[in-house]
């Protein structure tokens, strides 16, 4: 039975500031922690009735002021065709959802959690005859709800950074289809790839040129803490900034100072970890990983959180114990994340 959203007007006055991601809902494996748990049903059906109730708790808990926000990726396996069937089925009108999503990665699972030693479970190709693939079968899901579309995982050896003609093809899907462009990057040099594609133009209106990407998704969290200066640079600049992974696919939950200032500040965790991120001076908008209506309700109570981080004596010095306390060299974080298995 579609929800009753009625009450959503043609607005777009302002995009939540946490937005559901679909990493974890749109396919049966990922390398968060604590799945076996949190998902007990991995068929098509299961994880789209999931993906379908998260959703529900997102667009429910929207405040009448702003924008509920859903993030997919071309990788995360049927990400797309779940938030298309589902905003279409629920009668929403693409005016009153943000949806973004991302290509260079094609999912090679074929919906299994498990795989054969190496075998991988997505393919990068930032190629164009990709680009020109992938989005067409973004489109065909997503079409018109799509308000941003994102190179996924942009890095020096892709290719991505200085490949003119696909550069050129984004920018004239920016021009005919109306989408912002953004990249999501990835790895301990994630500061300077977003530095060398801030400098990346393209031309606007025969005589001016422009930057080509409107927006850059990064890791970023209390453990995480390198791509700071230049996200604040990016920020400055008038680039949107996007934070994934702010809970680290879990692992800040297991951090002993988080755990200690989060009952000390009386919120959850994961509130406190969220909300720090959404108190920093690049002021991002951030991605939840959650899978179940009680995790994104209080992934969202972050909002509040945040809110007393920055404007109480208490909320600052809690801020800045929590990011001095729980700081991991960049190359020591990518290497333990690189050692979470597929679950």
């Amino acid at each position: 039975t579609p929800l009753p959203f009625t009450r959503f007007k043609k607005r777009h006055k302002h995009t939540m500031r946490i937005g559901l991601g679909m990493a974890a809902l749109g396919r049966p494996g990922y390398i968060n922690l604590a799945r076996d748990s949190d998902l007990p049903s991995r068929t098509v059906e299961g994880m789209q009735g999931r993906a379908n109730l998260v959703m529900d708790e997102l667009l429910l808990r929207c405040g009448d002021d702003d924008t509920p926000w859903l993030d997919c990726a071309r990788s995360y396996g049927l990400s797309e065709k779940f938030v298309g069937e589902y905003l279409r089925s629920n009668s929403i009108n693409p005016e009153e959802v943000y949806v973004s999503s991302k290509w260079g990665y094609t999912y090679v699972a074929e919906w299994k959690v498990a795989l054969a030693e190496g075998e991988p479970h997505e393919i990068k190709d930032h190629s164009l005859t990709n680009f020109l693939k992938q989005v067409e079968e973004t489109k065909e899901h997503l079409g018109e709800y799509l308000n941003l579309y994102q190179v996924h995982s942009a890095t020096f050896d892709s290719g991505i950074l200085t490949n003119e003609e696909v550069h050129e093809a984004l920018n004239k899907c920016r021009e005919e289809k109306g989408w912002k462009l953004g990249l999501s990057v990835s790895g301990p040099n994630q500061d300077e790839i977003i530095r060398e594609a801030m400098k990346i133009t393209v031309a606007y209106n025969d005589y001016e040129e422009r930057r080509l990407f409107d927006s850059v998704q990064c890791t970023y969290n209390i453990l995480e803490q390198r791509p700071s200066p230049a996200l604040l640079e990016a920020h400055d600049a008038g680039m949107d900034i996007i934070i994934k992974e702010g809970l680290a696919n879990g692992r800040t939950l297991q951090h002993p100072k988080l755990i200690e200032l989060a009952k000390k500040f009386d919120c959850a965790s994961d509130a406190l970890a969220l909300g720090a991120i959404l108190a920093q001076p690049f002021q991002p908008r951030v991605l939840s990983g959650a899978v179940s209506s009680e995790q994104l309700s209080s992934n969202l109570d972050a909002l509040k959180v945040s809110e007393k981080l920055t404007s109480t004596p208490e909320g600052k010095e809690i801020l800045q114990q929590l990011m001095e306390g729980c700081k991991m060299e960049s190359e020591e974080y990518w290497k333990d994340r690189t050692e979470l298995k597929w679950n």
